[in-house]
């Protein structure tokens, strides 16, 4: 007979941990008396962490006593604790290989359904004074499991379990997990999976990205329920030498590169939207220079066209616009990145400011090229005439659309500049353009500018009601971070680490502009970033939730432990990954 043994609860705190503090309500402790358990919590207890952990959906967490016994065996521990594994109730019975998603209980006056397994992150083995637990707990298949509240009531230590329905498909807690995290997945159980109405949103997104990836099998490898779409899009890794075929000067200060091969192999063909990765050596005795640049020119596998904007202060852009001649030869990464334009019928939004025109440009050569019958908004901001790059060049394929539309905005233009014919209005683009332009709010619309730019239309956008797997945008530069429960985390220029300079091989953070020597004192790449304030996401840091996932440019890694399922085919998963030669990563 099932009972419940334990009505644990805790509310979040502060604790140190590799130096830095994290806030987390992982430490439950036993309670005497009945408690009231509500939608959203047990009376007394509460959640640090909202983003992964709570809500009506993962109101209860529920472990079992057979996998204490389990854990005890296996790690050969006999310190345990009622609420060692943070959960809200410590069960006889219920086992993950028996509870199916779905499944309906009654404890004490209270009524609960099954409705994802545990989500294991990085807190759960500071608890256990074991790093690896995250990974283990999901190796293992004894998650534990999430209930949702039907009915809110009391319940206490000693009440009798009492199924009162079986959910439909009877699919496992622990086969529910292992269809997430573990590799190769059958159509057919992530179909299960997906009829089930009790299942969480979370995991049913997760699930459902899982399918249509199967449905797409030439996407490549990766785990599009764990990965985001960004994660997924991925190149081979390794530079190849092109030679600069032409030089083009596209405004006063953006020029184009046109790349060619220097043998007779063909280039891989870009997805329009699609960036590089340049190696640019501008001194002789000094480290390489590492830059993305998006591809503007049509999808080609003869040659690939780059446009630079030159920085007053850059490095690499001054050396582009100045240093370099026709018959130079760059090493250049593989076509990556996600930014990239969406089959369909949907009304296309092509919405850039500056230089962020690059990748909506490769767009509308697509466009172009495929006689799209498709509306399509093309819509632009510049400073004046001089500094507006592709203007005719935009023009020429903006008139072979059908359906096609333009607006340009000038926010200083110059004399010489004419209204109606260079630009459409004077001022910044913001999002209220869009209600004057009678812009369908039902389009795919695709973002590049600057972080202003972009911050003021991707709200904007969302405001106006628009679906966020609809607004699409590119943004180089480093990406935000991702450290659940960290508080104060360091926001500094990204920066050689402290100490003595490592002998092993070179690492480059491609997007902060970093290259450092690796050291055997960090356990792996996500330290190592971490002790150079690269921007950096993570969530289990065991090689399970693929948060971590990123880019491999160049160079190859080996895994400490090895992650349950592979990353995409050029990417890696930094969190357990160690060098073994020069490594490029896309951070």
């Amino acid at each position: 007979m099932a009972r419940l043994l334990s009505v644990n609860v805790g509310l979040p705190r502060e604790i140190s941990w590799r130096g830095q503090t994290v806030y987390t309500a992982i430490w439950k402790e036993p309670v005497q008396e009945r408690r009231l358990v509500r939608r959203l919590n047990v009376d007394g207890d509460a959640q640090g962490d909202l983003a992964g952990h709570g809500g009506e959906q993962r109101a209860v967490f529920v472990y079992q006593m057979d996998s204490y016994r389990y854990w005890e065996r296996e790690l050969n521990r006999h310190d345990f604790t009622f609420g060692q594994f943070g959960e809200n109730f410590t069960v006889e019975g219920l086992a993950d290989s028996e509870v199916c998603i779905g499944d309906r209980y009654r404890i004490g006056s209270a009524l609960f359904e099954v409705t994802q397994p545990r989500v294991t992150c990085y807190r759960v083995g500071i608890r256990m004074d074991e790093p690896k637990m995250a990974a283990l707990l999901v190796a293992h298949h004894r998650p534990g499991f999430y209930f949702r509240v039907l009915e809110e009531g009391e319940v206490g230590a000693g009440d009798e379990i009492i199924k009162v329905a079986a959910g439909p498909e009877g699919l496992t807690i622990a086969a529910a997990d292992a269809l997430l995290y573990l590799p190769k997945p059958a159509q057919k159980d992530v179909e299960r999976a997906l009829r089930i109405p009790a299942l969480s949103p979370g995991w049913k997104s997760s699930f459902e990205a899982v399918l249509q990836q199967m449905a797409h099998p030439e996407s490549g490898a990766g785990n599009a329920g764990l990965a985001s779409p960004e994660q997924i899009v991925t190149a081979k890794p390794g530079f190849r030498p092109l030679k600069v075929a032409s030089i083009d000067r596209e405004s006063s200060r953006v020029v184009s590169l046109v790349l060619e091969p220097t043998d007779d192999r063909p280039l891989t063909l870009p997805l329009a939207g699609q960036f590089v990765v340049l190696r640019l050596r501008p001194q002789v005795d000094a480290p390489p220079v590492l830059r993305s640049y998006s591809l503007s020119g049509p999808p080609n596998a003869d040659r690939y066209r780059i446009s630079v904007k030159q920085e007053s202060h850059g490095v690499a852009s001054t050396y582009v616009s100045t240093q370099l001649h026709t018959g130079d030869v760059l090493e250049v990464s593989e076509p990556r990145g996600a930014f990239i334009l969406q089959p369909g019928d949907r009304p296309v939004v092509l919405l850039s400011a500056g230089v962020g025109v690059t990748p909506v440009m490769a767009m509308l050569h697509a466009l172009a090229a495929q006689a799209s019958v498709r509306p399509v908004w093309w819509i632009f901001g510049a400073r004046n005439h001089e500094d507006h790059p592709f203007a005719q060049e935009a023009r020429d394929l903006l008139a072979q659309l059908p359906n096609a539309h333009s607006h340009v905005q000038y926010s200083q233009p110059d004399a010489t500049a004419r209204l109606g014919s260079d630009f459409d209005a004077v001022g910044h683009l913001t999002v209220t353009v869009l209600e004057e332009l009678g812009v369908p709010l039902e389009s795919d619309f695709y973002l590049c500018g600057p972080p202003a730019f972009l911050a003021n239309f991707t709200v904007g956008l969302a405001e106006k009601g628009v679906a966020g797997d609809r607004i699409h945008s590119e943004a180089f530069g480093s990406g935000k971070s991702i450290t659940p429960g960290v508080r104060g985390a360091s926001h500094r220029t990204p920066h050689a680490p402290t100490g003595s300079i490592g002998a092993g091989p070179s690492i480059s953070f491609a997007r902060s502009g970093l290259t450092v020597s690796w050291d055997s004192r960090f356990q792996n790449l996500l330290e190592l970033a971490e002790a150079c304030d690269v921007p950096v996401r993570w969530s289990c840091r065991t090689g399970v939730c693929h948060t971590c996932e990123s880019g491999l440019i160049s160079g190859s890694v080996n895994y400490v432990p090895e992650p349950l399922d592979a990353p995409a085919i050029g990417n890696l998963l930094i969190c357990c990954a160690r060098p073994q030669e020069d490594t490029v990563i896309d951070l």
